[in-house]
């Protein structure tokens, strides 16, 4: 394992620049954390490079990592470089600088997927990633203006989740839906129908909207069927749009499942 022990040594330097563009506009992704690095290699994928705590080499967890990694693709920094890196303040010691996967999209899309219509926040979309990978959603297209899928939050937050999904970003949604051969359903408050008094189609494009202002109206006037979802409190006037759509997938989920 080659060891880095100065700021000015180019590859940390390269790293370090790296930091505020990871996992946008196609720059290599960077994974911090035990599980995170673990579900990469999960997944059957080896990173571009790993980087180690020095201190903590013969952590259980590090250990079982660095077992699993060719020693070329392996280097280790003291734990202040490291911390210079690291996207959280308790780092675990290990961070994976990985290339991101570039996904085509279909000519013609008959499965479910999820559009994401300018979310903005990073715990809201990796969230709904990670609940469209428990869903069994597997393919996932993010307007301009939602918060970059790869990105060190939207990662944190997916746990993952983006390993198991097909990922397109910076994508113009009104061209994605004339590639649909299922109905697109939005949620929205007005002209809309219970979802859970509402037959949902077995597989459709569920569109969520940005965070204030909902889904954009020129999806919504294409959408097939718009969904809410009933309070007992007038107070809430509408869910956190995360919340909403884990629960709008588990229920289409568990009537596909109760038709057999």
């Amino acid at each position: 394992m080659k060891p880095i022990a100065s700021r000015a040594n180019p590859l940390f330097r390269q790293l370090f620049k790296l930091q505020g563009a990871a996992g946008r506009r196609g720059e290599p992704a960077m994974l911090d954390g035990v599980h995170l690095c673990q579900s990469w290699l999960d997944a059957g994928r080896l990173p571009l490079h790993a980087i180690f705590d020095e201190q903590r080499l013969d952590h259980p967890a590090l250990e079982a990592l660095i077992r699993r990694l060719p020693s070329e693709l392996c280097v280790s920094m003291p734990p202040g470089l490291l911390a210079g890196l690291a996207s959280v303040d308790t780092g675990q010691g290990v961070i994976f600088i990985v290339e991101t996967p570039l996904a085509e999209l279909p000519a013609r899309i008959k499965e479910t997927v999820v559009l994401l219509d300018r979310l903005q926040d990073p715990g809201n979309v990796g969230t709904i990633l990670r609940t469209c990978a428990a869903a069994g959603v597997r393919r996932v297209i993010a307007a301009k203006g939602t918060a970059a899928l790869w990105s060190p939050k939207v990662l944190r937050s997916g746990q993952g989740a983006q390993f198991a999904l097909e990922l397109h970003e910076l994508a113009d949604l009104l061209s994605v839906v004339s590639r649909l051969d299922v109905p697109l359903v939005a949620t929205a408050i007005d002209g809309s129908m219970d979802l859970f008094a509402t037959d949902l189609p077995a597989h459709c494009a569920w569109v969520f909207g940005h965070e204030g202002q909902g889904v954009d109206a020129a999806l919504l006037a294409k959408a097939a069927l718009r969904v809410r979802i009933e309070h007992e409190h007038a107070a809430v006037e509408s869910l956190n749009v995360s919340a909403a759509a884990a629960i709008c997938l588990f229920e289409q989920r568990r009537q596909r499942k109760a038709r057999g």
